[in-house]
């Protein structure tokens, strides 16, 4: 294994907590129609993929929603039950606090949306000011674990493929990333991440 060069973090069960049946129960409050119902359109439309893609704005999913429950859910109400459902995974501060001390270089490479991004970077500053380079989903245009996303990463980041370690919640995103030559590994807790980074040669002292 090669001494990592630059480390790539997930948003989504990683950094940040998130809840999707909050996400769904807030919104249908807003729109005023049950969260199964919130479910179904988003299924039915697509929305989610849509989204986290780029192909559809928040504003865009905003008329959508409202006008398939027809309700007249302003905006702002809407983007945030949608969007207030992250919490900080309080375990990565001390882990990210060191790495920048150390002076790693660190990413974020997420699947995610516009609007849940502007609500994460105005709510969690750590993201503004930890992260040198950050691969969104919705920028690039396809979702891990789809080959373009990992290369966007590897190019942002600088550096060959092998020496990039990267930490995701789900499997199908670390064999993305390693079918595209990166070191990945499967997060499940944070005491496990920091092993891991310590068989690379990563120094901490946690």
């Amino acid at each position: 294994m090669n001494l990592p060069e630059f480390i790539y973090f997930d948003l989504g069960n990683v950094l940040l907590y998130f809840s999707r049946e909050r996400q769904f129960c807030q919104m249908a409050d807003a729109l005023g129609i049950s969260a199964a119902e919130v479910d179904q359109i988003v299924a039915k439309n697509d929305l989610m993929h849509r989204c986290e893609t780029g192909k559809l704005s928040p504003e865009q999913a905003h008329t959508i929603l409202c006008d398939t429950a027809e309700s007249n859910c302003d905006f702002l109400s809407l983007f945030r039950a949608g969007s207030n459902i992250f919490e900080l995974n309080l375990s990565m501060l001390p882990l990210i606090t060191q790495l920048v001390r150390n002076g790693y270089r660190l990413g974020i490479l997420s699947n995610t949306s516009a609007n849940h991004w502007e609500y994460c970077l105005d709510h969690f500053s750590i993201l503004r000011d930890c992260f040198e380079k950050i691969v969104l989903s919705y920028e690039v245009g396809v979702m891990k674990p789809q080959e373009e996303i990992y290369k966007a990463a590897i190019q942002a980041a600088g550096v060959s493929a092998g020496n990039i370690f990267y930490a995701d919640d789900l499997h199908p995103n670390i064999e993305g990333a390693n079918r595209c030559g990166m070191d990945a590994v499967l997060y499940t807790d944070t005491p496990s991440l920091v092993e891991s980074m310590r068989q690379r040669g990563i120094e901490l002292a946690l």
